[in-house]
């Protein structure tokens, strides 16, 4: 890859306002990053406050929260944190609070996993359709049950609620996950959705879906509150969700009023968000760092809505440069953040950080090809610095995996026997 030259000005540094008049102090964002600190039972903790107020002090202008659930019946992982009702709205105020009072902007991402559960964590998983996952995954994921009517109806009612409660929190704004295979990101693929309804088959029938959701919740927080959306740029599944298809999704919510969009791509079976997938070299250019950014480029032809980029940024210069080119607006970090929480320091003041994310490998080739083995080292770091200590980011891919497959086990257990 060619050298960026060396910037003159820092365009990190420079403000944004957003289309709603929300002004961001800087272009760079903390994207969502699965920190599962919650309690077994689901409920935020003093943990995550602490972990946040670690970042908001590193300078960083935006930020948002990994993979919030709508639903306690519907988790992504042990640990996940639900928000489905007022009764942890003290802690949820001590979150928003641990950000603003650094005056960073904290938005809450909500979400659902759809069939993108590991088994035994879930009585039983819904998706559009009862596709199940690949033959070298089906031992870690059950086959889900195709959603009816009504159950669809319940979880478009359940993202709006939601984000009513997140806004009664203090929380900054939303974010509605649409990226890496969860549920959104299964209706608006063609492999994962062969339904026959208004919520299946046409590309507009499948798009259906996350145009509701973003109206419900739109419907339950107002005009002036920020809501945004993870989408993929593609799934990197043979008949999956397309650049094409991205795009014509991307200007319905631009037409409706989404206020940003953060461009994104993968699922766990093929985790482009990661840099894994072959398929990502198709998406970044030589001389580029970001995996999406000539998407972005793409995207920014069609639509005048705010754009995040998240993925494969490495150098003060390659971030610089992308702000440059006009195709974004907001540079998102998040694997650098777990192991440097300090780096918007270093980049703000127009240096490189003192980390540079690498590959995290088990040896194991069935192992490494699956997204969720780094979600689960990330989240070791991530654990770290909420209790005050400091990530270790030479830390062995193989014994991380391991702990937190004894982890996890541990804490299905726990979650099933605490439903009982």
């Amino acid at each position: 890859m060619k050298p960026f030259a060396q910037p003159e000005t820092n365009l990190l540094n420079r403000p944004f306002v957003l289309p709603n008049g929300v002004e961001l102090p800087n272009r760079l964002a903390k994207a969502a990053m699965s920190e599962a600190l919650g309690t077994y039972d689901n409920h935020a903790t003093s943990k995550i406050v602490e972990l946040y107020r670690r970042w908001a002090k590193s300078g960083i202008g935006l930020m948002f929260t990994g993979n919030v659930m709508i639903d306690r019946k519907a988790l992504g992982e042990p640990g996940n944190i639900v928000i489905e009702d007022e009764s942890d709205l003290p802690i949820l105020k001590q979150w928003a609070n641990a950000a603003r009072e650094e005056g960073v902007s904290l938005w809450v991402q909500l979400n659902h996993p759809g069939k993108q559960s590991p088994k035994g964590l879930n009585q039983f998983n819904l998706a559009p359709s009862a596709i199940p996952f690949r033959q070298d995954m089906a031992a870690f994921f059950l086959t889900p049950r195709e959603a009816t009517e009504a159950e669809i109806q319940d979880i478009i009612q359940r993202f709006g609620r939601s984000a009513a409660i997140c806004k009664k929190a203090g929380f900054g704004g939303v974010q509605i996950h649409g990226a890496h295979g969860y549920l959104i990101s299964q209706f608006l693929s063609p492999h994962h959705n062969q339904r026959t309804d208004q919520w299946g088959g046409s590309a507009e029938n499948r798009r259906r879906f996350v145009m509701a959701v973003y109206a419900e919740i739109r419907r339950q927080v107002g005009p002036e509150f920020p809501v945004g959306i993870k989408l993929n740029s593609a799934d990197f599944q043979k008949g999956g969700f397309t650049e094409e298809e991205s795009i014509v999704t991307i200007q319905s919510l631009a037409a409706a009023g989404i206020d940003l969009i953060e461009i994104s791509g993968g699922t766990y079976e093929a985790p482009a968000m990661s840099g894994v997938v072959e398929q990502t070299k198709k998406v970044s250019s030589s001389n580029r760092e970001a995996y999406f950014l000539s998407f972005a480029e793409k995207v920014r032809a069609q639509v005048k809505t705010p754009l995040m980029v998240t993925g494969g940024f490495r150098s003060y210069a390659g971030m610089n440069s992308a702000l440059q080119s006009g195709a974004l607006d907001i540079v998102g970090l998040a694997r650098l953040l777990a192991i440097d929480p300090d780096a918007p320091k270093a980049l703000l003041n127009g240096q490189d950080c003192n980390y540079q994310v690498r590959p995290i490998s088990t040896g194991i080739k069935a192992i490494d090809k699956m997204g969720i083995m780094e979600i689960l080292w990330y989240s070791r770091q991530l654990k770290r610095i909420s209790e005050g200590g400091n990530p270790r980011p030479n830390e062995s891919g193989l014994w991380a995996f391991l702990a937190s497959i004894i982890k996890s086990m541990w804490g299905t257990n726990r979650t099933r026997r605490l439903r009982a």
